[in-house]
């Protein structure tokens, strides 16, 4: 079945692809970023496309990193013991 379909694979690949992301950003800071630069005037960058999804990704494992940390162990715990 799909991940797609299945509530719980779904919820495995978010999860993986938010901390592959922020493992990545954490790895090279400018990957998402495509070598742009602030220009005067300008309070952050414009992300857009694909790269920019990743960028999002990135920032929730950055910023809601203790929580998703904790859905992982979660996960981890339901796919092993539940399923």
């Amino acid at each position: 079945m799909s991940a797609i379909f299945d509530f719980s694979s779904l919820l495995t690949v978010i999860l993986l692809l938010i901390c592959t992301c922020a493992y990545l950003r954490d790895m090279r800071p400018t990957m998402f970023d495509g070598g742009q630069t602030l220009q005067p005037g300008e309070t952050r960058l414009k992300q857009t496309g694909v790269l920019g999804f990743f960028w999002k990704m990135s920032r929730i494992g950055e910023r809601l990193s203790p929580y998703v940390g904790a859905s992982c162990v979660v996960m981890a715990i339901n796919l092993l013991f539940f399923k």
